[in-house]
């Protein structure tokens, strides 16, 4: 059951709106004053505080300063009761990081609505992601879904893209995050000797490119597509503005990404200082996780052998022969020209 606090002098209001979350199934603790709001706050850590603003000895304001400067409650979600008068003092309390107004006298289903919102909303920042994009697309996802962002993808104009096609291309100012509805994509780096580097695989349900947008910096590598693509054009602007409205999404966005970036770092060293045989492992492995899950049995690899030395920093036909050792050593088999794991744990854990 989550717990809401209630924090206002007047008792009248604050029991009504006690009586009423309860009926509504959620535990309650109430407090009189600021003061005594935010040592239950600190001791109870409720999942949701709603508060007043005028109030003796500690006001709404100097409760939700304290509870941001605290690193056990700074993201509890924080609901200011306010009169009609006070509405002036909006943008003062959502600069501080308060994440909704509702003014008194209200309505109850408006009550409601708010806390259930805002409940969802810690619900899916405190939430744990995957590492790196997946994790942004995760994120991404459940903000859309619960309605926190307004992404609507049918909103926004799509292109179809055939196979070999350019996306966006290296040293070019960004100006979309692209939504891969169907297909496959690679983003690429090209070397001085003409061979291209795969920096990442994309496959249908992630997004691309929100990197260099949020840097504000021109794309680091190029995009093509692998296999006919619909993909949505989404405006930086608007994502940019989707994204910053709320400062608790935008920290829990860029801390995703960040561990992004790191992860790319890793995969650099990974090349430069793994054994071939255990940068095809990991390769695989990569692909596997990104493409394994369109074949019906989750482990045939639709890819070209080139795209895979490519993503491996290797010549091709050193990759075709540590293939061939796998096969040997019934790791995978390859049937019509695809790649078919055999035993992903062990391509995982390959220990040279």
């Amino acid at each position: 059951m989550q717990t809401i606090l209630i924090i206002d002098d007047h008792d009248e209001i604050r029991e009504n709106i006690a009586e009423i979350l309860s009926l509504a199934g959620y535990q309650t603790l109430t407090a009189v004053n600021g003061k005594k709001g935010m040592e239950m706050a600190l001791d109870k850590n409720p999942d949701l505080i709603i508060c007043d603003i005028m109030m003796p000895e500690l006001d709404g304001y100097g409760v939700l300063h304290l509870l941001r400067k605290n690193p056990a409650t700074e993201h509890i979600p924080f609901i200011f009761l306010t009169a009609k008068t006070e509405r002036l003092d909006f943008r003062k309390g959502m600069e501080m990081g308060a994440d909704d107004f509702i003014t008194k006298p209200f309505d109850d289903i408006e009550l409601l609505n708010a806390i259930e919102i805002r409940l969802k909303k810690y619900e899916i920042l405190r939430g744990k992601y995957a590492e790196g994009e997946k994790g942004v697309n995760e994120l991404l996802d459940n903000l859309r879904g619960s309605g926190l962002i307004d992404m609507k993808l049918e909103n926004y104009e799509s292109e179809q893209l055939p196979k070999k096609s350019h996306l966006y291309q290296e040293g070019k100012r960004s100006k979309y995050l692209y939504y891969l509805k169907t297909g496959k994509v690679k983003a690429y780096r090209l070397h001085e000797d003409g061979k291209d580097y795969i920096t990442n695989l994309y496959s249908a349900g992630d997004f691309m490119g929100y990197l260099p947008i949020l840097e504000e910096s021109s794309y680091k590598d190029s995009a093509s597509v692998l296999e006919d693509a619909e993909i949505v054009l989404i405006p930086k602007e608007e994502f940019l503005s989707l994204i910053y409205r709320d400062e608790g999404v935008a920290k829990k966005f860029i801390k995703i990404v960040a561990q992004n970036v790191q992860d790319k770092e890793d995969r650099l060293l990974n090349l430069a200082y793994s054994s071939l045989r255990k940068r095809v492992a990991g390769a695989l492995v990569d692909i596997y996780s990104k493409f394994g899950k369109e074949d019906p049995s989750g482990q045939s690899l639709d890819i070209s052998r080139d795209d895979i030395a490519h993503y491996v920093g290797t010549a091709t036909e050193s990759l075709i022969r540590t293939l061939s050792d796998f096969k040997a050593e019934k790791l995978l088999e390859i049937k019509e020209g695809k790649i078919r794991i055999q035993d992903i744990n062990k391509l995982k854990n390959l220990a040279y």
